[in-house]
C-alpha cells in the first residue's frame, strides 16, 4: 500500500539537515568567538573595509535568494492534503458480450454518502485507488465533537466497507479511515 502522507519523509528530511545546518554554524560561531577554534581572529573584522561588495556579489545573493524562496513555497505546496491517484477498474467477460469499466470515484461516492448519514457524521469523503488487484480505500470522517470514533469505526468498517466490497466483487479492501473533528461554532476557551 502507498503511503497516504507522502510529504511527511520529506519534511523530516528537510527539518533535519536544516536543524544540523543551524547546530554547525551556531557551534562555529560559539567555538570561533570563545577562541577555542582558531580559524578567525576575534580581534579582526569580518568583512575588510566598509565599501559595498562587487556588483555580482548583489546580484548571485539575489538568485540564491529568490530559487530559496521557490524552494520554501514548493516545499509549501507539498503540505497540501494529496490524494491517492485513483484508476479505472475495468472487468472483461467474453469479447463478445463486451466491456464494464468503473472510475474509482463513482463507485465510492454512494459510499461516501452513506458514511455521512451515520449519526454522529458532518462529512464524509473516500477515494478507491490502486489497481483491481490491490486497491485502498481512503476514507475522511469530519466527525463531531459527540460522535464515538470506535463505535463509528466499527460500523464503518461491518456496514461501509462490507457494502462497497460486495458492490466491487472484492475479497478484501484495505481501508485507511482519517477522522477529522468538526469545529464546534461559539465555543471559547477562557
Amino acid at each position: 500500500m502507498a503511503s497516504l502522507n507522502r510529504p511527511a519523509r520529506l519534511n523530516r528530511t528537510l527539518l533535519a539537515l536544516t536543524g544540523l545546518l543551524l547546530l554547525a554554524a551556531g557551534a562555529f560561531a560559539i567555538t570561533t568567538a570563545y577562541g577555542w577554534l582558531p580559524l578567525l581572529d576575534r580581534d579582526r573584522p569580518l568583512v575588510p573595509g566598509t565599501q559595498l561588495p562587487p556588483t555580482w556579489v548583489l546580484y548571485v545573493v539575489i538568485v540564491a535568494a529568490v530559487v530559496l524562496g521557490l524552494l520554501f513555497l514548493r516545499w509549501l505546496g507539498a503540505q497540501a492534503l494529496r490524494r491517492p491517484k485513483t484508476t479505472t477498474w475495468r472487468w472483461e467477460s467474453v469479447a463478445a458480450e463486451g466491456v464494464t469499466r468503473l472510475d474509482g470515484g463513482l463507485a465510492t461516492g454512494p459510499f461516501a454518502d452513506e458514511v455521512a448519514q451515520y449519526p454522529g457524521v458532518e462529512s464524509a469523503d473516500a477515494t478507491l485507488s490502486g489497481t483491481q488487484d490491490a486497491p485502498t480505500l481512503l476514507v475522511t470522517v469530519t466527525a463531531g465533537p459527540e460522535a464515538d470514533l470506535a463505535q463509528l469505526r466499527e460500523r464503518i468498517a461491518d456496514d461501509g466497507v462490507a457494502r462497497l466490497k460486495q458492490a466491487l466483487d472484492l475479497d478484501a479492501l484495505p481501508t485507511v479511515v482519517e477522522f477529522r473533528f468538526a469545529d464546534q461554532p461559539g465555543t471559547r476557551v477562557r
